[in-house]
Formats: C-alpha cells, sequence, structure tokens
C-alpha cells in the first residue's frame, strides 16, 4: 500500500525508505540509541499503514486531576471511565469507537482491549478515543503505558487545568520533545469553570507562550469544561474534522519520520552540511612515498640497475673472462627478486615479520628486501594516520572516527601487500634483451676467429720446429691471416665487451627509471586499495547518510 503522497516533497513511502537506508548507513557509525529509534519508526510506520487506514486513534493524554476522565466520558456520553480526583484512577487505556467495525487489528497492536461502542455520531465515525493514564502516575506501570501509547496514536490530545498547565514534566518530557507533531497534536485547558472568564483568558494566553517556547505555536488550544460541557462542541468539532480527514495516521508517521531523522542528524551532520575539500592525489602522494621507502623501493631500483650491468657483462663479455662473473652474487638474486615460481629458494618472509614458513606456491611475491627501520614504519603510520585525517576533516565526530578507522583498517597487511607489489613489478627487470643474445653470439664468433687464428699459428709453429716444408700463407697486406684472426679476434672481443659494458650501463639507468615507475605503480595501488579505497567508501558513506537524512527530513 502507498502512503499519501504529501502537496510538496517526497511522498512518506519515500521519506520512510530514506529513514531505513540512513538506519542501516548509521549502523556502527553513530549512537545506538537515535539509530534503534529510528528504526523502531520505520518498523511502527510499516505496521500502521497496513492496519485500518479509515479510523483515527485519538487518545487523551494528561496528568492526575486534570480532569481527563471526566472530559473522556462527556466526549463519549457515558460514564464509561472512573472519575478521581486526587488520585490516579485509570490503570490501563480503554478505549470508545464510533463506527468500530474493522478496528480490532488496529487496537490489538495498540494493546488495548477494553473497547466500548460510543453513540452514533456520524460526525465522529471513525474516531477510536483512547483514555490513557495519568502521565504523572505514582505507579510506574502506568507511566510506561502513557509513553508507549503516545509514541502509537495517531493524534494526542493533551488535557491541561488551570493549576497543572506550566508542569514542567509535561513540557520538557512530552510537549518539547514531540515539537515536530504539532499537526496531530491539540491542548486542551479543562476546568475553566472554576476560573472567571479573565482568568482563563490569562491563562490561556500564558498557555500559549509556553507552547510557543516549546515549539508548538501553532497547535489548536481549546478552553473547555467537562462539567458544565462549556467548548465540548469546539472539540467535537475539531476532532470531527481530524476524523474527516483520514490523514492523521499519515501525519503522525510523517512527524514520526522527521523526528528520527533529527535526532539522526543531530550528531552525524557537520556545521557546514558537508566535509572539507581534500587533495586526494596529495594524500596518495605521500602515502606512497612512505610505502616505497619502507618497502626499499631505492634498494631494488638500484639492484635492478647493477643486476642489468651485471648479467648484461656476464651474456655479453668476453668468453675467456665472462665465467669469471658466475662467482659473483647477482644483486636481485640477493633480494630473492626475479625467481622462477617454484624455485626452492627459502620460502621464509625474510624482514617482513610474519616468520611464517610459505610454500612453493607462495613464493612468488615473498622478497628479501631487509625490514623497515622504526623509523621508516613510522613514517607510514604518519601517513596513513595523515590520509585519515585529511579525509576527515569537516565531518561530524561519529564519520570522522569511521574515516580514521577505515585508513587503518588494513594497515596490518600493507607491509605484506607491497612486499608482494614489489617482487611481481620487479620482476619485469629480469627480462633479457634482445641484444644480449646477439653480442654473445658475436662474441662467440669473434673468439671462434681468435681461436682459428692461434691454432693455425701454432700448426705452423709446429711444422716450423719439425722442419716441414710450410704451405702457402694468406695475407692481408703484408700481415698473415693467422696473425689476424689472432690480434684481431683478441682485440673485437675486448672492443665488443667494452660497448656492451657502455650499453649496459646505459641500460641499467634505463631500466632503473622503468623499474622505479613500476615499482611506484603498484606501491601506489597497494595504497589505494589498503587505505585510500575504504576512506573513500567511508565518505560516500557518509555522503549517502546525509542525502538519505535530507530526505527523510523533507
Amino acid at each position: 500500500m502507498k502512503l499519501l503522497r504529501r502537496k510538496e516533497g517526497p511522498s512518506l513511502d519515500t521519506r520512510l525508505t530514506a529513514l531505513l537506508q540512513a538506519v542501516e548507513l548509521g549502523e556502527g557509525r553513530l549512537p545506538e540509541q537515535p539509530v534503534a529509534d529510528a528504526r523502531a519508526v520505520a518498523e511502527r510506520a510499516g505496521v500502521r499503514r497496513g492496519l485500518s487506514l479509515d479510523h483515527t486513534v485519538a487518545a487523551l493524554a494528561g496528568a492526575t486531576g486534570s480532569g481527563k476522565s471526566s472530559l473522556y466520558n462527556a466526549l463519549v456520553g457515558a460514564d464509561l471511565a472512573t472519575v478521581g480526583v486526587t488520585r490516579p484512577t485509570t490503570a490501563t487505556a480503554q478505549a470508545a469507537l464510533w463506527d468500530g467495525d474493522g478496528a480490532g487489528p488496529l487496537l490489538d497492536w495498540l494493546d488495548v482491549p477494553q473497547r466500548h461502542a460510543a453513540a452514533s455520531a456520524p460526525d465522529l465515525s471513525g474516531l477510536v478515543l483512547l483514555d490513557l493514564p495519568d502521565h504523572d502516575s505514582i505507579r510506574l506501570s502506568h507511566r510506561l503505558e502513557v509513553d508507549r501509547l503516545v509514541e502509537l496514536v495517531d493524534l494526542l490530545v493533551w488535557v491541561v487545568d488551570p493549576q497543572k498547565y506550566a508542569d514542567a514534566a509535561l513540557h520538557e518530557r512530552y510537549l518539547r520533545p514531540l515539537a515536530r507533531h504539532r499537526d496531530v497534536m491539540l491542548i486542551v485547558l479543562n476546568q475553566v469553570d472554576r476560573l472567571p472568564p479573565d482568568a482563563v483568558r490569562r491563562c490561556l494566553d500564558d498557555l500559549r507562550r509556553l507552547l510557543a517556547d516549546d515549539g508548538l505555536t501553532d497547535v489548536p488550544v481549546l478552553a473547555v469544561s467537562a462539567r458544565t460541557g462549556a467548548g465540548l462542541d469546539d472539540l467535537r468539532v475539531l476532532l470531527a474534522d481530524r476524523v474527516s480527514e483520514r490523514h492523521s495516521w499519515s501525519a503522525r508517521l510523517s512527524a514520526d519520520i522527521t523526528t528520527a531523522a533529527d535526532r539522526l542528524a543531530t550528531d552525524s551532520t557537520s556545521d557546514t552540511g558537508r566535509a572539507d575539500e581534500t587533495d586526494p592525489a596529495g594524500l596518495g602522494r605521500a602515502l606512497t612515498g612512505a610505502l616505497s621507502v619502507a618497502a626499499g623501493v631505492p634498494l631494488v631500483v638500484s639492484a635492478v640497475a647493477k643486476a642489468h650491468r651485471h648479467r648484461a657483462v656476464s651474456a655479453t663479455g668476453w668468453p675467456v673472462t665472462r665465467w669469471i662473473r658466475r662467482f659473483r652474487p647477482d644483486p636481485l638474486r640477493r633480494l630473492r627478486l626475479g625467481n622462477p615460481v617454484g624455485s626452492g629458494v627459502g620460502a621464509v618472509s625474510a624482514g617482513r615479520g610474519s616468520g611464517a614458513v610459505s610454500s612453493d606456491r607462495e613464493i612468488v611475491g615473498r622478497t628479501s628486501v631487509p625490514a623497515a627501520t622504526a623509523v621508516q614504519r613510522a613514517q607510514v603510520d604518519t601517513a596513513v594516520r595523515d590520509v585519515g585525517e585529511g579525509a576527515a576533516r569537516g565531518l561530524p565526530g561519529p564519520w570522522a572516527a569511521a574515516v580514521r578507522q577505515a585508513a587503518r583498517s588494513r594497515a596490518a597487511e600493507l607491509a605484506d601487500a607491497v612486499d608482494r607489489a614489489v617482487a611481481k613489478s620487479s620482476a619485469v627487470a629480469t627480462r633479457r634483451p634482445r641484444w644480449w643474445r646477439v653480442v654473445g653470439a658475436l662474441q662467440w664468433l669473434v673468439f671462434g676467429a681468435l681461436a682459428a687464428g692461434a691454432i693455425w699459428l701454432g700448426v705452423l709453429f709446429g711444422m716450423d720446429y719439425l722442419r716441414l716444408p710450410q704451405p702457402p700463407l694468406p695475407t692481408v697486406g703484408a700481415v698473415p691471416w693467422p696473425t689476424v684472426l689472432l690480434a684481431g679476434g683478441a682485440l673485437a672481443g675486448v672492443l665488443i665487451a667494452l660497448l656492451s659494458r657502455l650499453a649496459a650501463w646505459l641500460g641499467g639507468r634505463r631500466r632503473a627509471r622503468r623499474t622505479a615507475k613500476a615499482l611506484r605503480a603498484a606501491v601506489a595501488q597497494v595504497g589505494q586499495a589498503y587505505v585510500l579505497d575504504p576512506v573513500a567508501a567511508e565518505q560516500a558513506r557518509y555522503r549517502s547518510f546525509t542525502e538519505a537524512v535530507t530526505t527523510a527530513r523533507a
């Protein structure tokens, strides 16, 4: 069933949905009481709109001695309620019904077992009038019954008397908190027959002043005497108007939703209504810088450059001496970077504090980069805290705390996540350039020429030693070919090795720059996923909350 749409603004259905959304979004962020109250309002609204909408439940509420029960009897036209003067006589609520067919489930929900059929009155058809216990009763059960029904009925008729209309308990406990319910509230000054006309006017004026202080400026105030019947016709006409409109129930729900949304918003909206603008990029850069230093990115970048030169010399150096390089440690392998999957290299995440042994499947992503120092860890903590503080700036207390908590929510996982990102990104640095293979093959070709020249000269030396006849010896100009091969091969090999070293040095710098960029991007992604995204999600939650509260209050 669709709730009635107001003349302006969203419908009650829309506002009720927004209130439920605000409750869900505020769960765990806001104090429990306003959240629970708002949820209870939503549940009550859902039940009430499913019950009889052709009946208007009006409750007579008042203090001991206000003449509430006398007024009830006068309106019903029968002595249904026991009248007392100084002691509370109404223990439980009772109902009088005008054409009450179909009101049973509604009264069952209100838990009002005493029900009476009132004399037929077409103008009051559909009215369910409750006589409540005294709100200031000495019995706790009476006061609790009043509090329960005040939250449920469609129309509240507060009955006051000339002696106690300014009672602080009435104004502070009921009227002021119900300021949003002015459209479903009537104030009846009873027992005016005891006062002269001038005194009645003064009481009414003073009562309206007190109501204005409570935020109830437009609430109707009637002077009535249940004993003499003065003002009863005006009260009946006002009740008849409210009953004929059949809108009191929706006005009550509207006021309940607004009040609940107001309570949610009291401690959950900033003075400006929005959070201060922050610079996510700036916060992210500071976080990335701190994480990069703590993860040893500068050390890895330096190792990439050294490893590139080391491996380039091993692949392109002079074959006679390149094997010596194999006895020197590879800078990247020392950090356990670039190892193949399942290589069997130690599976303990050295320096990362976990101390747990990983399976072969977990080897990729574990490095031996030295653990962050205390100073570096403090810098990371400061950067994470700065992200939270910057994102929380301008937010109200509960949401600011939630944003700061979101920034730290996955801080314990940062070290391992960054370590894995460094290992994965640095794997690109182990790729061997194609020119290494070409130069390596060229070196072996040059070495082959050197070896051929050496062997050729060796054969010529042996033949000369054995005094054998010399074969024809080709020359390059005046230099024999064996000498050209030997000397040229040695010279070419050394020259190629030197040029390769220069190219390796330049390539190492270029690869280090690319690796540094890739590592920073990978570390930035970790910071985004583990710090910035949770913060952004919490900020988005707050924005959705404020939008929902605004809709519910509309």
